[in-house]
């Protein structure tokens, strides 16, 4: 059975509207086949509920967006697709990068900062697919109460262990908003484990992705995600729709020199894949990654960022050991040094500084 409570329990019996999450995986769409059963149950009037997906772009699976066309078929609700304006995930793992080498360039940040989002940093999520459908639920659904169904489970990870049944979500419609929207999270499938789900599955007949059928992945997610298992990333990179995607991280690794995970360079995953040119480029990737690695070790690491950096004027000393520091991977990168000795250094922190304490005023 799926997990509910009384408000979700309320505002299906006022007539609230329910978005579908679905993302092609096994557990937005097995939470989804069980939520909408419940409702059934509860007299929640079909035509006020919609299936929504956040589209990834080139990140994605080549086949999710027909898997999840699919899904929304077989569950009976019309579909809505969106994604972000500015740019697909591949896209917006560039433009972290670019605007990385600009803020390093200008001397912004202490260390070059790389592309890939983390486990900290889930900017997928948060960019990509939260800020993204939350609004366009917000907007299309102005003063009405909106339900978004979403397949968590608490055994997936340590952090969704406390995952609630349901929750007010604020986040683009505040309590007391002139247009009287209220938005709830509900997640069905909270309290279920891997072969619950699965289970689900056989027993309904429900579609399942080919990265779970054919290549046995444990997760559907990016078809390389910066969370993935070394088994779920060579999976991925077994499947030939995703070659192409695959030789573009790598390329963008090359370039970076940061691996796509903290301990692993997907250029590793499946070497076959690759030419022997961007294998050269690679390998010329993971020496600089060293060389940068040591370099920003030999920083100062009293300077080194906080919030409201930078905390201090460096001493002569201190800004000498940056300049030094910087000169190399700046020019690893293609780009300008425009701090190249200590007195440019100090010049710049104290710029900084000045700008810092103007904000705080």
């Amino acid at each position: 059975m799926p997990a509910i409570d009384d408000r979700v329990i309320a505002a299906a019996r006022r007539g609230a509207w329910f978005a579908f999450n679905l993302s092609g995986g096994k557990d937005s769409t097995a939470s989804a086949h069980a939520a909408i059963a419940l409702l059934d149950a509860l007299g929640h009037p079909r035509d006020r509920r919609i299936a929504i997906h956040a589209d990834l772009g080139r990140a994605e699976w080549r086949s999710t967006p027909a898997m999840v066309a699919a899904i929304a078929d077989r569950l009976g609700i019309p579909m809505l697709v969106v994604s972000r304006s500015a740019g697909d995930m591949v896209s917006r793992w560039e433009q972290r990068f670019l605007s990385g080498k600009h803020r390093y360039e200008a001397l912004e940040t202490y260390n070059l900062i790389g592309p890939w989002s983390s486990a900290s940093l889930r900017f997928c999520t948060s960019e990509l697919k939260v800020q993204v459908i939350g609004p366009e639920l917000a907007r299309r659904y102005r003063g009405e109460t909106v339900v978004s169904v979403i397949g968590l489970r608490r055994d997936e990870s340590p952090s969704r262990r406390s995952t609630p049944v349901s929750r007010v979500d604020e986040r683009f419609a505040k309590l007391g908003n002139a247009a009287g929207t209220r938005m709830l999270s509900w997640h069905p499938a909270v309290d279920w484990s891997a072969d619950d789900v699965f289970g689900i599955h056989e027993r309904h007949g429900l579609p399942l992705h080919e990265a779970y059928v054919q290549y046995r992945t444990t997760r559907l997610s990016c078809a390389f995600c910066v969370l993935a298992s070394a088994h779920d990333l060579a999976a991925s990179a077994a499947a030939p729709g995703n070659f192409d995607l695959y030789r573009h991280l790598v390329a963008i690794e090359a370039d970076s020199t940061f691996s796509f995970q903290p301990q692993r360079w997907l250029a590793d995953v499946s070497p076959q894949w690759l030419s022997a040119g961007l294998l050269h480029e690679v390998t010329r990737a993971k020496l600089r990654a060293q060389d940068r690695r040591a370099l920003e070790a030999a920083m100062p690491p009293q300077l080194r960022y906080v919030k409201g950096w930078p905390p201090r004027m460096p001493s002569l000393a201190e800004a000498s050991l940056i300049a030094k520091a910087r000169a190399p991977i700046l020019a690893h990168h293609g780009l300008p040094d425009h701090f190249p000795d200590a007195a440019a250094v100090q010049a710049r922190f104290a710029d900084l500084l000045a700008v810092k304490a103007e904000r705080s005023r």
